[in-house]
């Protein structure tokens, strides 16, 4: 009952601004989008009267960055990952958002403090850590499927074709584990030339049974459809798919590459203190921990994972195994360094490119 005191105390301090009447979301779309309803638009209305508009893209940077560029933004939240958030607050495109202004924990803690470190950044507030995983359609596989990262390149133990994101992003850190660099040396590979080169010449290995995808919701239609037998895809994206439509996908977490994303607010953002309000509200704790209810991503704050429940509320699964955050999924997993690909991505993009329209 204190826990909850606390915690409505904390949340009734929301100062709603009365002319605001809508606040405009861009998430990514599928089962990620469905999730963030659930557990931030719905509660965020009741309470404040705003209502919530959801629109998705394949990459909300994209759109945010021409909004603001154009000068003619009608997005007031966005969803990005943690790469894309530091460019935009580097070139002003996106707002600060001050840490003190967010919501202590039931307890008191902090939001600073709560928030797992090293995931709190000058512009965007996290919503959810999530891994890159290799995903495989178990009943193509009646032996056993793949239980390292290096199987997901072996064509000859593992026939088929392979769903590989496309970007140089994970591929290239994936590509350099499955060729036997330790998890803790891949950035330093990275690097170098010889490192670049090394990952490339892996990747080429698989490049004729590649079938490659840009957007969350494909992976899981390609093992649907038969398309591939594993791909690379986001965790919560998998379960979802193994869940509500009874897919018999499993999830490979050797090798996993997690990161966290989060709400950056677009400079001239239309509504302005409402979606600030919303920032707030929605990265509470009770909100992170109900999001990872409805898809298997962990929650940012430290005082959420106790009060992750069962998929849906529905009592039959629990959600802790399924999150990248569990400590049995973290054995062999890499955390994508925003430091390396805030300063690489354009130029290790350009050489992807020219690899993948090459022979």
């Amino acid at each position: 009952m204190k826990r909850l005191l606390i915690l409505t105390t904390a949340l009734s301090g929301l100062a709603i601004p009365a002319a605001a009447q809508q606040v405009t979301v861009m998430g990514w779309g599928g089962a990620y989008t469905a999730s963030q309803v659930e557990a931030y638009h719905k509660p965020f209305t009741a309470k404040t009267g705003i209502s919530v508009v959801s629109v998705d893209a394949d990459n909300p940077a994209t759109p945010i960055k021409a909004q603001v560029e154009a000068k003619n933004v009608t997005i007031d939240v966005a969803s990005v990952e943690i790469a894309d958030a530091v460019r935009l607050c580097d070139e002003g495109l996106v707002e600060m958002i001050d840490v003190a202004d967010l919501p202590a924990a039931p307890d008191g803690t902090p939001a600073a403090d709560d928030f797992i470190a090293g995931t709190l950044s000058d512009c965007m507030i996290p919503t959810d850590v999530f891994s890159t995983v290799i995903a495989y359609d178990a009943s193509k596989f009646p032996d056993g499927g793949p239980k390292t990262i290096a199987d997901f390149f072996d064509t000859t133990k593992f026939p088929g074709k392979r769903g590989m994101k496309k970007g140089a992003k994970v591929s290239l850190e994936m590509a350099l584990m499955a060729d036997g660099v330790p998890a803790g040396a891949v950035y330093a590979m990275l690097e170098t030339p010889e490192g670049v080169d090394r990952a490339f010449a892996k990747l080429s290995t698989i490049k004729a049974d590649a079938v490659w995808w840009e957007a969350g919701a494909q992976p899981p239609q390609l093992l649907a459809d038969g398309e591939v037998v594993m791909t690379m895809a986001w965790n919560g994206r998998i379960f979802n798919a193994a869940m509500e439509n009874n897919k018999p996908f499993e999830i490979m977490w050797d090798g996993q590459v997690f990161e966290w994303e989060g709400w950056v607010i677009p400079k001239g953002a239309p509504n302005l203190e409402a979606a600030m309000e919303f920032v707030k509200f929605s990265t509470s704790t009770e909100p992170l921990a109900a999001a990872a209810n409805f898809i298997s991503y962990g929650p940012p704050r430290q005082s959420s994972g106790p009060l992750v429940g069962t998929f849906k509320n529905e009592g039959k699964v629990p959600m802790g195994p399924h999150l990248p955050t569990t400590a049995a999924n973290l054995t062999n997993a890499l955390a994508s360094s925003l430091d390396f690909w805030a300063d690489r991505d354009i130029e290790l993009s350009e050489r992807f490119n020219a690899w993948l329209a090459s022979n």
